[in-house]
């Protein structure tokens, strides 16, 4: 077993939260719904505070409006004061569209003013790589430590509060939505107003579309943890570039899902490697990236593919129905449509059951002759709505299915069909399942489409199968979820583990390892391997050589002592080769162990805390990249999860006429090494058994080469 001494990870363990949530979070309360505000750069040659300015006059905001403009005495016909401090009452918000070099001085008007909040929306206050730039931002860094103003921005552009009629982004149009459900929180303001048009045009409805600009002070947390405590935001959408206060997103998801609101969420960084993946096979599959998606699983947290899909899915959950499992059924008007679901159900590793007797009989007498109904169910073009709502009602009364697609054209005036919304909204009155209607393809949606899909509550209209799938995938994912607090570890202890204790600390977590010995020289190796029973393995020792077998540092099934000594001539040569000034420790000798080759890994993500990693292992294992990543704790449950989810989970099976492995043996040393690795995070960084060999079935797992990255 080798014990390497690995140097520090580049990043620390995220220490879980000890402060209350009073102090977690800064509240926007007066960003998103002040009863007076003050428009600062306010001009009639100003685009985007004219807009603002014409927004909450335009729409009915009952609040107070002072204008600031230090060489104006009258603005759109209104009084302008030379400053906030010149203001006849304290306002609670100031919107600061001023430039950036105008802005350290509005900020300290507003400190004296006793203004409470207010939002910059000028860039060049920190970001990018201009000296004036970084030198602003340092003021304000400066500034807000000793400030009780709180700050949102810089670098945004504004939000809209639907039911406040606090409408201070530049943009009129959408000022016309009318308010709902769904609260937008984006780090990206010009994509913000872009989904919403789209969603809006798709007859999606807001609370809040907020744009958080930089973040210095009030953040994407704080608004997250605002809209989920709001009693009217039902569904939460967010644009994320990246996450600066994991404890308090984790802590406000964490509310979301108990309260069972979804959030959905797209996130900027996929191709970025991970910053640590030099350092272990472990950190760099457990990138970045992927620990952001392990933290999503863990917090019920959609993660879309895309921004089409991200309101496809938000659509899905208009419907207020949760499925009670994976299982879709399909009512559908086309024989290419029901090729296109096999393929693409497939591809998404959604679950297709097949359609019960009952259903298959219940279906024969309604539908033409010659189809033998299945799932997908292809029925011609229905005669009536009323034909098409049935069809659904027998397929929603299938015990197998848990969530029912039904595949139609849009209403258009010029369809000839009817008002489909009295037979669909007598189905959705009688039944308890969740129903989507589907098109084939995005397309414009015709206003009488939306008006349907309003008239039919609780029945969403979404459009192109691949994101109608995902969708509905969405649905179970936060089912599965929803109302559950989610497990966090417990705090880190004091740890006396210690590279002499490892091999035995291991053992006593039921981590089995393969008889071995250290030895000093080719001599003693040999003498070590007759011991142990020939043939065995031979490796390298070394604390500064991390990846052996990348350097050669391994030989495999030596069968005499005279290849012992051999075999360890030649890995000295190979590392000196590869490693030039690398200090030999010796050698480690170990009998060889034949099976399934996994790998389990634990380390400290710099952000969200302890994760485990399963996947396969050996030479392969980054090239493969077959893992599952996990926040810790696991249960027994999640971990038998994680392995179903691998294509390694085949092997184990027994594949191509080889012998089932003994899986119970790799679930128990995946909990073995998540266990230990929470009780021991104080002095280790990165533990990973690369390979874990997985013997027949009823033969157990041995841990073949453990190496650790102390602290």
């Amino acid at each position: 077993m080798a014990k390497d001494k690995g140097g520090t990870t580049g990043g620390t363990a995220a220490q879980k939260p000890t402060s209350s949530p009073e102090t977690l979070f800064r509240s926007p309360r007066t960003v998103l719904s002040a009863k007076s505000l003050a428009i600062v750069g306010a001009s009639e040659r100003g685009r985007w505070p004219s807009q603002i300015y014409q927004n909450l006059k335009t729409h009915g905001y009952e609040g107070k409006i002072y204008l600031i403009n230090p060489r104006q005495k009258e603005i759109y016909g209104q009084r302008a004061y030379p400053s906030l401090r010149d203001l006849p009452e304290v306002v609670e918000h100031a919107t600061v569209i001023v430039p950036a070099a105008g802005v350290a001085g509005v900020l300290e008007d507003a400190e004296a003013a006793g203004v409470t909040t207010a939002t910059i929306y000028s860039g060049a206050m920190g970001d990018g790589e201009e000296p004036e730039s970084k030198k602003r931002g340092a003021w304000l860094k400066e500034f807000l430590a000793h400030s009780k103003l709180r700050i949102s921005g810089p670098n945004c552009m504004g939000y809209f509060s639907y039911r406040e009629k606090l409408f201070a982004y530049p943009n009129g149009d959408l000022c016309n939505v009318p308010a709902g459900p769904v609260g937008l929180v984006f780090q990206s303001g010009g994509n913000l107003q872009f989904f919403m048009q789209v969603a809006a045009d798709r007859g999606l409805r807001f609370s809040y579309g907020i744009s958080t600009g930089n973040e210095p002070d009030i953040g994407l947390e704080d608004f997250l943890n605002y809209v989920v405590d709001d009693p009217e935001t039902r569904q939460i959408v967010m644009f994320i570039e990246g996450i600066r206060k994991p404890d308090a997103f984790m802590a406000a998801a964490g509310k979301a899902l108990a309260a069972g609101k979804p959030i959905i969420a797209i996130k900027t960084g996929k191709s970025h490697a991970g910053q640590e993946a030099a350092l272990s096979h472990t950190g760099a599959i457990a990138g970045d990236y992927a620990a952001y998606q392990a933290m999503c699983d863990r917090y019920g947290i959609i993660n879309c593919q895309n921004m089409d899909d991200m309101v496809e899915t938000t659509l899905a959950f208009q419907s207020t129905r949760r499925p009670k499992g994976p299982r879709i059924g399909f009512v559908t008007t086309s024989g290419g449509t029901v090729d296109l679901l096999y393929d693409y159900m497939e591809s998404e590793n959604a679950v297709l059951p097949p359609y019960s007797p009952q259903t298959i009989a219940a279906l024969k007498p309604v539908i033409q002759d010659g189809i033998s109904p299945k799932n997908p169910l292809d029925v011609g073009i229905p005669s009536t709505h009323e034909a098409a709502a049935n069809w659904c009602r027998i397929v929603h009364d299938d015990p197998n299915v848990d969530i029912v697609g039904f595949s139609t054209s849009q209403p258009r005036k010029s369809s000839g069909y009817g008002d489909m919304a009295p037979p669909f909204q007598k189905l959705l009155d009688e039944t308890t399942k969740p129903i989507l209607a589907f098109g084939r393809m995005i397309h414009q949606t015709p206003p009488e489409a939306i008006e349907q899909q309003r008239q039919v509550s609780g029945m969403p209209f979404l459009l192109g199968l691949e994101p109608t799938i995902r969708a509905m995938k969405a649905m179970w994912f936060h089912a599965e979820r929803q109302g559950k607090l989610p497990a966090k570890p417990t705090a880190q202890k004091p740890s006396k583990l210690t590279p002499e204790t490892l091999e035995a600390t291991l053992a006593d977590y039921g981590i089995a390892l393969p008889k071995s010995h250290l030895a000093k020289t080719p001599n003693a190796a040999a003498e070590a391997a007759a011991k142990i029973g020939f043939p065995v393995a031979l490796k390298i020792q070394s604390a500064d050589i991390l990846h052996k077998t990348e350097a050669g540092g391994v030989i495999l099934g030596l069968a005499s002592s005279a290849a012992v000594k051999s075999a360890a001539t030649d890995l000295v040569r190979s590392a000196a080769a590869t490693h030039k000034g690398a200090k030999i420790d010796g050698f480690l000798v170990q009998e060889m162990v034949s099976g399934v080759e996994a790998i389990v890994g634990a380390r400290n993500d710099a952000l969200y805390g302890p994760m485990l990693l399963a996947g396969s292992g050996g030479i392969l294992v980054e090239l493969a990249r077959d893992a599952q990543l996990s926040m810790l704790p696991v249960s027994a449950r999640e971990i038998t999860k994680m392995v179903d989810q691998l294509k390694l989970s085949r092997l184990l099976a027994g594949y191509r006429g080889k012998p089932a492995a003994d899986r119970k043996a790799m679930e128990k040393a995946i909990a073995g090494i998540a266990k230990f690795f929470l009780d021991h995070r104080a002095v280790m960084s990165d533990i990973e058994i690369n390979p874990l060999i997985v013997r027949p079935n009823g033969q157990g797992a041995v841990a073949v080469d453990v190496r650790v990255i102390w602290k």
